[in-house]
């Protein structure tokens, strides 16, 4: 299984809005000069972090984007559902057996995953990285 590009952005913007939000709303160019992507191709991630409800667009031209009010319940299983969609994480019996013992095994063990990316808020990994000493 691999994230796309995307899904590794919007995870980093939601992790910066988190540990920014204190400051209230941020700008696209400083989203994307923070990751160094373009503002065009951030846009567009953040459109579908705003249609998913993960996130608010403060409009205007000192405008940016903030988190929802209650941010401290979004999961990583969140975002990437708002970038990726649910498709199926691990693509494994070309016939699609539903009695197929290892298709049984890889379903439900994309199940634990997907519960477990449930399980993870961006809040709880802010606090880490607030709790990380920075070189």
């Amino acid at each position: 299984m691999k994230l796309s590009k995307s899904t590794h952005y919007a995870l980093h913007t939601m992790l910066h809005l988190t540990l920014s939000h204190a400051e209230g709303h941020t700008s696209v160019s400083k989203l994307a000069g923070h990751q160094q992507v373009s503002t065009t191709y951030l846009s567009k991630i953040l459109t579908k972090l705003v249609k998913a409800g993960l996130i608010v667009s403060v409009p205007g031209a000192n405008g940016g984007y903030k988190l929802k009010a209650n941010w401290k319940e979004t999961t990583l299983l969140d975002v990437i559902q708002a970038v990726e969609g649910l498709p199926p994480i691990f693509d494994y019996c070309e016939d699609h057996n539903p009695s197929c013992i290892i298709q049984q095994s890889i379903q439900k063990a994309e199940k634990n995953f997907l519960e477990e990316l449930g399980t993870m808020k961006i809040a709880d990994l802010a606090e880490d990285a607030r709790n990380v000493p920075h070189h």
